[in-house]
């Protein structure tokens, strides 16, 4: 017989500037197995679509610069503008409820409540905890809650009771820079709330071109139980309130 064919030879590391190329191969957390599970589950079950406003923000930001050190000072937190946003979606969600629902089976499930779960960045992912009852909540109690979430996430000690549940989503992309995205619901919410970077834009006021801070936003919600009209006028509800904030104030 003739002998054995000896084993083929593993070809060498190709070598880029005196360097090899190597692949690391590492488990996922589990984590981030959970994050890209929900994530699919989500784009399987829902029927998504997005639709696209914009927000100038000039009384927002005046706003913010008038009160933030009397804010601060105050409350022992900076005001952000993630609490106004936090707050005029939670006055939306309650002038359209449809929003807040969820789909059960052949049932809708409306709630009298508005939980959010708001995206906070964590060293193992990105992490949803929820800030619960906002409808009986203001500026500063929403402030401290994101502050106290965000240092649990920091120190990797959110436990799953702080991320259960949620009836809406704020996700925040432009804290890295994002200027537009489509935004993933969260299931088995029906809608999520994206938010980007500000950046100076040419803008119509009363038929005069100006500079003014712009934000585009961006509501992906499930069309199973959302038509178009309650998600556009929802995402209008949202930049009127925080284009002019005294809308928030007067509940309006």
């Amino acid at each position: 017989a003739p002998p054995p064919k000896p084993p083929p030879q593993k070809a060498p590391a190709a070598k880029v500037g005196g360097g090899e190329r190597l692949d690391r191969r590492v488990p996922m957390s589990r984590m981030r197995k959970r994050i890209a599970e929900r994530l699919k589950d989500s784009q399987n079950t829902a029927a998504m679509l997005t639709t696209y406003n914009e927000i100038d923000m000039t009384s927002i930001m005046e706003t913010r610069d008038l009160y933030k050190e009397e804010f601060m000072k105050k409350h022992g937190v900076k005001l952000g503008f993630m609490s106004m946003f936090v707050s005029a979606s939670c006055k939306a969600l309650q002038e359209i409820p449809t929003v807040n629902a969820v789909i059960d089976g052949d049932d809708i499930v409306y709630r009298d409540y508005v939980d959010v779960s708001v995206a906070v960045s964590s060293p193992t992912g990105l992490v949803v905890p929820v800030i619960r009852d906002v409808q009986n909540m203001n500026f500063a109690d929403i402030e401290k809650s994101i502050n106290a979430y965000g240092e649990k996430a920091g120190a990797g000690q959110l436990a799953i009771e702080d991320m259960a549940g949620g009836t809406f989503t704020v996700s925040n992309g432009g804290v890295f820079g994002s200027m537009m995205s489509t935004p993933i619901v969260n299931q088995p919410q029906s809608a999520i709330l994206g938010m980007h970077a500000t950046m100076k834009r040419p803008y119509v006021v009363n038929g005069e071109i100006k500079i003014r801070p712009i934000m585009y936003v961006a509501l992906s919600y499930d069309h199973r139980i959302i038509d178009g009209r309650e998600a556009v006028t929802f995402l209008k509800s949202i930049k009127s309130k925080v284009e002019d904030p005294r809308r928030l104030v007067l509940d309006i």
